[in-house]
């Protein structure tokens, strides 16, 4: 229980001393031995089993009270045993939840009363006393022993602690912490014999497996399996397809497998065997893979006992199933140990993935199926990780004896056991890491230029050189921190919060920026060997020279991408990243103006950030030079359009920095020289921040930083190139409820409205968009309308050629049109007309806040004439055909608020709108299926023949009351109310009930969604109308529900449910019912109500209960 714990367990974080164990078959297998040395300890070692803890073993226990028979003092709340300490604690005490434990005897005699939950019970004492030995003995008996050598025989360990003094008992203790010890080495003794048996998986026997089961994928009576397929078909040279950080799990890859008979299977397969995970689909998932089902030893094992359709099938097809290379022995060497690194896990995870992005992008499987393997970068082979036959990389000879030793592999490892090896980073390790990709890549081609085979050789010449070559000078790139290397020591894991390195839901599903396809640069250019040249001059030159390099490299045009991927190819990369760490001020200003230009290029700003450039750039911020915090913040601005850049700037305490360059005063009448420059250095940190905005938690880490004030003092400036990255970040800021609350607050909604008159269209869209984002809150609403930004809102509609406005400007109007004071104002500028005109020939992202602001426009009944007369009826129902969700969404809701004009619903149903609207019932959304029902309800109440409507769409009802069993709740007040406007025809309600309405209504009644309980009470009101359904009702117990309706606060609850009882109390036994469950009184109650209808249902349905008692009193007088 000491060492066993630190070194076999297997915990749910890096160290033993936190976290919870694993549910793997090693810790299981722990926790069976130390159960059963427990349980037999008091029979085989009575005197130690009765020896007093020095601290109590406490933990959560499943154990209760009742629990507990004889030889305790039993209490409500309460256990205690009979025996207690010499200070009178009671051995074991239970004060649910915790148990205290403090001798072995009771602790046996615990194991014993927990059953079948002994392991649980292990388990949680294991978890909760993480060094159970010192509290058993004590911290310093534990060092004391633990000093002395292993083969000093038991007298003389008695006579150390007897001269220390150290407690009562002493040979008792030093036996006990023998016994301990003894039993700790057996553990893992047993533990590394478990390990050496058992049978492992390798990439190749994986590999096989899986070829073997896609000839089970055929077509026709032998099929057997629907698909077997890879989440990636990238495969490392050790031939897994994992993700780096997860092979250092041990695992190798993950596959989909879709059998015949049950839901497809997510399965990951590992060294140790494969198992079900969590749900991986693709291979960018950050997240399922734990384990959720037991382990297998192979594919085959795992699919017998999921699928029966498999196992009945295997044997029966034309080839037989050979025995499968997966049972081979190999010896497991962990791949490597991140902490040791100084890096968390999610990190690397991160980095495999978008350091080989382009890689990706020019390897793909060719049409033939056949599958290209691509190398390792040198700075994974440092890992020495494994190849596909199971042994490691073998490291590239050294001068360093040192650099020797870290690339061996110890060959006496027990086989399967885990040895951790460290990897030493050096600057020469890393050559020209994303070059040297490069040109894989490009070898890899079938065809070449003779232009680009001899750049490749060219390139690789320069690459060795460049990464051995040493120079003197003060600002050559030997002399200056080399950037991979300084990454490891200077940010080891402990040195930052592990929440900085983890991302939220909301920022994990953004949409990371795609690298962009381009053509192969021309490289017969001579501006690319110029370039390269220059590099030359700038790894070798000193100070001087280095600054005239720079200026020499500027003159280029570094927007070309010929220039931008010449300084990449070369390894220029590295040396102006390097360059930002010198002392020399020219330096830092002529790197960062070349890399703010060619940072514009995606490939570069993803080579910046994994060459841990941006750690130096974010810390420039801090320069108390302003012209580099400027070129540095642009530079980020450029950089940090992905994901995983905005995250760096974040861990490394960028946006702290950034927030810190917006205090300056934009709005003074006169700058100085120096104002100016301050005002420069904020318009590039509001630059960078709209950048890293696109995070969510880059967003809250804003707001934290006082940066909203900030935000809001530079809305005041009067020039544009301010403005517009200012308020871009306060749009894309404004998805957040706290920001949307602090612009209303702040009073940034004025200056807003004030910008929308701009004559700069990109400001207008983004204040517009602002607008559009905030105006969800009623008061935002009320204050643009306060401001005269309405009428700014409809000229924007004009625009009609700049879509991006023109949806800012829609979306704007939509959420503004939920205030129907606002509508009556847009009217006034005539912008009904221009929505209905942008109803064709637009974008879906237009056409969604289009219909969204006409339905809003709709509820106002002069306005539905309106739109009639534009001929807006015919272009809403044309959209009925559409796919996009939140344009089905909108359009069936503006149909449904048309609809509710009589003259309206003509057209509608002349044009087949109402069947097109229920054909959307279907539709796999629930927004869909709710929004369409709720425009069915205004269309059935308002066609010229309803029923026969109904009737003519095929298929129509059933699948109506087939959506009763839907999980939604919008979705089902939507359809009970449909249904009770359909059951107001007698032949429509017959086919209802024929499809079984009345048993699925009254499963619902138990809801206590006030919303669907109104729709429910009238649904089953109107059901009530046709043969014995009110007699149904009672018998599927809807009544005693129903009755409790009338507790709601909700008006329209107590006028449906009143309607609903009337109708059900002409059935006896519903009386019966109602009176029982206390219905009287309530009813009583709204009878006084100034709701007329209600009255009269209530008073009704009181009628019919009294009338039956009345009833039954006569039958008993005169029987």
């Amino acid at each position: 229980m000491g060492s066993s714990l630190t070194r076999a367990a297997q915990w749910t974080t890096a160290s033993s001393g936190t976290g919870k164990l694993e549910f793997t078959p090693m810790n299981r297998f722990l926790l069976k031995e130390i159960l059963h040395f427990v349980e037999q300890f008091s029979s085989q070692h009575p005197q130690e089993a009765e020896h007093v803890f020095e601290e109590p073993l406490h933990w959560s226990t499943t154990l209760v009270v009742s629990d507990f028979k004889t030889d305790y003092d039993i209490s409500d709340s309460d256990v205690q045993s009979h025996e207690k300490d010499y200070e009178g604690h009671p051995l074991l005490q239970l004060s649910p939840p915790t148990v205290y434990v403090r001798s072995f005897s009771q602790l046996s005699k615990l194991v014993h009363l927990a059953d079948d939950k002994k392991l649980e019970e292990i388990q949680a004492c294991l978890e909760e006393n993480k060094d159970p030995v010192v509290k058993i003995l004590g911290p310093s008996f534990v060092s004391t022993l633990e000093k002395e050598d292993a083969h000093t025989d038991v007298l003389r360990l008695v006579d150390k602690v007897k001269e220390k003094d150290q407690g009562k008992d002493p040979e008792v203790k030093v036996k006990l912490f023998l016994l301990l010890q003894n039993m700790d080495n057996q553990l893992i003794s047993k533990c590394l014999k478990e390990i050496a048996g058992q049978v492992s998986l390798d990439p190749t026997a994986v590999k096989n497996e899986v070829e073997l089961l896609k000839k089970f994928c055929s077509e026709g009576e032998k099929r057997v399996l629907k698909l077997v397929r890879y989440t990636s078909d990238y495969i490392f040279s050790n031939g897994c397809r994992s993700p780096l950080w997860r092979q250092m799990h041990g695992e190798i890859c993950y596959l989909v497998i879709e059998p015949c008979d049950t839901e497809t299977l997510y399965i990951t397969c590992s060294t140790a065997g494969v198992f079900l995970n969590g749900g991986i689909k693709h291979e960018e998932e950050e997240s399922g893979y734990e384990q959720t089902s037991d382990m297998y030893k192979d594919l085959v094992t795992l699919l017998k006992s999921r699928s029966p359709h498999f196992t009945e099938n295997i044997n029966m097809q034309d080839f037989a199933v050979e025995e499968l290379p997966s049972t081979q022995k190999i010896q497991h060497v962990e791949l490597v140990d991140v902490e040791e690194q100084g890096q968390p896990q999610r990190s690397y995870e991160q980095q495999e993935k978008n350091v080989h992005e382009e890689a990706r992008q020019q390897h793909r499987p060719n049409k033939a199926g056949h599958e290209k393997k691509y190398e390792l970068c040198p700075r994974w082979r440092n890992f020495a990780l494994l190849s596909s036959c199971g042994k490691a990389e073998e490291n590239k000879p050294s001068k360093s004896s040192r650099e020797k030793k870290s690339g061996e592999i110890q060959e006496n490892l027990v086989p399967g056991a885990k040895s951790k090896i460290k990897a030493e980073f050096s600057v020469s390790s890393f050559p020209g890491r994303l070059s040297s990709q490069k040109i894989k890549a490009e070898e890899k081609k079938t065809s070449k230029t003779s232009g680009e085979q001899k750049s490749g050789e060219i390139q690789k010449r320069k690459l060795g050189s460049g990464a051995k070559n040493k120079i003197k000078a003060e600002f050559s790139v030997s002399s200056l921190p080399g950037r991979l290397s300084s990454q490891k020591t200077k940010t080891p894991a402990g040195s930052m919060p592990m929440e900085a390195f983890s991302e939220s839901s909301s920022e994990s599903e953004e949409e990371e920026e795609q690298p962009e396809r381009r053509p192969e640069s021309n490289t017969d250019l001579p501006e690319y060997w110029q370039i390269q040249k220059l590099v030359k001059y700038l790894k070798g030159g000193n100070q001087t020279a280095t600054v005239l390099t720079l200026c020499a490299m500027m003159d280029f045009n570094l927007m070309q991408e010929t220039c931008q991927l010449a300084i990449r190819d070369v390894g220029g990369l590295e040396v102006l990243i390097n360059l930002l760490d010198t002392d020399e001020v020219k330096c830092k200003i002529g790197s960062l103006k070349i890399l703010r230009k060619i940072s514009h290029n995606v490939q570069i700003r993803r080579a910046i950030v994994y060459m841990g450039g941006l750690q130096s750039i974010v810390k420039i911020l801090d320069s108390p030079v302003k012209d580099i915090k400027a070129l540095a913040a642009e530079t980020i601005a450029n950089v940090a359009r992905f994901r995983r850049a905005r995250r760096t700037v974040r861990q490394y305490g960028g946006i702290k920095k950034l927030v810190k360059l917006l205090d300056c005063v934009p709005n003074l009448a006169k700058l100085t020289a120096n104002q100016e420059k301050d005002v420069e250095v904020a318009r590039c940190g509001a630059l960078a921040l709209w950048s890293c905005s696109k995070s969510t938690k880059n967003k809250e880490a804003i707001r934290k930083a006082g940066g909203i004030p900030l935000l809001g003092r530079l809305l005041k400036s009067p020039h544009e190139n301010m403005l517009i990255p200012v308020v871009g970040t306060l749009q894309e800021c404004a998805s957040e409820e706290s920001y949307r609350s602090a612009i209303q607050t702040e009073g940034m909604i004025k200056d807003l409205v004030k910008n929308l008159s701009s004559n700069n269209d990109e400001l207008q869209m983004h204040c517009a968009s602002a607008i559009f984002k905030c105006a969800e809150d009623k008061q935002t609403r009320d204050l643009v309308r306060k401001y005269r930004g309405l009428q700014p809102l409809v000229l924007l509609l004009s625009k009609s050629d700049n879509k991006q406005l023109l949806a800012a400007a829609t979306g704007a109007i939509w959420k503004c049109s939920i205030s129907m004071e606002n509508v009556a104002k847009f009217q006034e500028h005539h912008a009904l007309e221009t929505l209905v005109c942008l109803l064709t020939d637009q974008p879906e992202e237009i056409l969604v806040n289009v219909v969204g602001a006409l339905g809003e426009f709709a509820m106002i009944p002069a306005n539905k004439a309106n739109i009639r007369n534009c001929g807006g009826i015919k272009s809403l129902v044309n959209l009925l055909t559409g796919t996009n969700q939140a344009l089905l969404v909108n359009v069936t809701k503006a149909v449904g608020a048309c609809a509710t004009d009589m003259d309206n619903m003509a057209i509608i149903d002349q044009l087949d709108g109402v069947r097109l609207v229920w054909s959307l019932l279907t539709n796999p959304s629930a927004d869909v299926q709710s929004s369409a029902a709720w425009a069915l309800c205004p269309c059935i109440k308002n066609a010229k023949d309803a029923g026969e409507m109904v009737r003519s769409l095929v298929g129509g009802l059933e699948l109506i009351v087939n959506l009763l069993k839907s999980t939604n709740n919008e979705v089902l007040a939507s359809i009970c109310s449909a249904i009770a406007k359909i059951a107001k025809d007698k032949e429509n309600l017959a086919v209802l009930t024929d499809h079984g309405v009345v048993p699925l209504l009254a499963k619902l009644t138990n809801t206590t969604d006030d919303r669907l309980r109104r729709h429910l009470a009238e649904a089953i009101g109107h059901c009530c109308m046709w043969g014995s359904n009110r007699a149904s009702f009672g018998d599927s117990g809807a009544v005693g529900p129903l009755v409790r309706y009338l507790k709601s606060k909700d008006e329209a609850v107590h006028q449906s449910t009143a309607m609903a009882l009337y109708q059900l109390s002409h059935n006896p036994n519903n009386c019966i019912t109602m009176h029982e469950k206390g219905v009287v009184k309530p009813l009583i109650l709204f009878m006084g109500s100034d709701d007329e209808t209600l009255q009269e249902f209530a008073a009704g349905c009181v009628r019919n209960i009294r009338l039956l008692a009345q009833a039954n009193r006569n039958a008993r007088l005169y029987r």
